[in-house]
């Protein structure tokens, strides 16, 4: 082998390490560059749970799930038959009281009147007689030709024909004047506690018609057609899709650039790759001590997961709850 041919295989030789060395370098570099750290969180929304009042079955549902709704409008019917009875009960209550009060302040009838009247004048009579049989009678005791047993027996008959006329006068004078103040009073009272008892179920009438509080959109709905629903239960979730944040769970360790009120960049990937400002708004720590992670192994210590809650500085558009939200600026630790 002549010196050139040596020297061009020396030459290939050296390129040949050479391109080693460059593609080891290059591996070298890739694998000690610190990768971005990826955290992760969620979009949420503030959600409303719709309840009734009262216990019933579910009579019609006037939304769908998916569906956008305004405050103020009727989203379920309930069926509910024990405050329909309670109505009716309270109903009847009150005719019986308007009835009796109608009654008071009317006064006695013209028939019971009239029979007063002459229950009255039946009892004068009464005394005119006794009186007249008491004048003889003691006429006759004063010739001393009649007993004193028989004109007391005639004078008690008078004195109780007076009490008897007085008494009858008496009742002619109710029925004339009318029941007093206190009973128009009373049953006046009557009138207006069941009216009370009206109101009253007629506001829980009101609640088998549940509306919606916001403008929102329906996330659930629980119960099926005709079955039974408790006082409380919930029936549907209504999101406010205008109110919605983002919240992350971060390592203490990783909170250097997150503070109150700044502001981090957020990416979505269910829209794309934009990013998008939000604004820390809460911090707060995970109560859990599963949130614990320990690093007293190489001498530093406990760390805990704090939960990070971020509002978009603009809306985002078709930002729904329960996509996930990416945050990229945090570098891993070495």
């Amino acid at each position: 082998m002549d010196s050139n041919q040596k020297k061009h295989n020396l030459f290939l030789g050296l390129l040949a390490i050479i391109f080693v060395i460059v593609i080891v370098a290059l591996i070298g570099f890739f694998v000690a560059k610190p990768e971005p750290l990826i955290l992760q969180g969620e979009a949420e929304a503030t959600e409303y749970r719709i309840s009734g009042k009262l216990p019933g079955r579910i009579e019609h549902y006037l939304v769908e799930e998916g569906d956008h709704v305004k405050a103020g409008d009727t989203l379920v019917i309930l069926d509910s038959p024990e405050i329909k009875a309670k109505l009716a009960q309270a109903q009847a209550a009150k005719a019986a009281a308007a009835a009796q009060s109608r009654k008071a302040i009317k006064g006695a009838r013209s028939e019971q009147i009239m029979g007063a009247y002459e229950m009255w004048q039946k009892a004068k009579v009464g005394v005119d007689i006794t009186k007249k049989s008491l004048d003889r009678v003691q006429s006759l005791f004063d010739k001393g030709v009649m007993p004193a047993q028989k004109r007391d027996e005639v004078e008690a008959q008078y004195n109780a024909a007076v009490a008897t006329e007085k008494a009858a006068k008496s009742q002619y004078d109710m029925a004339v004047n009318g029941a007093q103040a206190e009973d128009k009073e009373a049953a006046q009272a009557l009138v207006e506690r069941a009216e009370g008892a009206i109101m009253e179920v007629e506001s829980y009438m009101n609640e088998i018609y549940l509306k919606s509080p916001i403008d929102g959109e329906v996330a659930n709905r629980f119960p099926k057609h005709g079955e039974l629903v408790g006082t409380g239960a919930p029936i549907m979730t209504i999101v406010d899709m205008e109110d919605i944040w983002l919240t992350f769970n971060v390592r203490e360790d990783l909170l250097q650039e997150m503070t109150m009120g700044s502001i981090i960049d957020v990416k979505v990937p269910a829209l794309g790759e934009e990013l998008y400002p939000a604004k820390i708004v809460n911090m707060k720590a995970m109560a859990s001590y599963a949130t614990w992670r320990t690093t007293k192994t190489n001498g530093q210590f406990d760390v805990k997961t704090f939960e990070i809650i971020a509002r978009p500085e603009q809306p985002i558009a078709n930002l729904r709850p329960g996509m996930s939200a990416i945050i990229e600026r945090i570098e891993k630790e070495k």
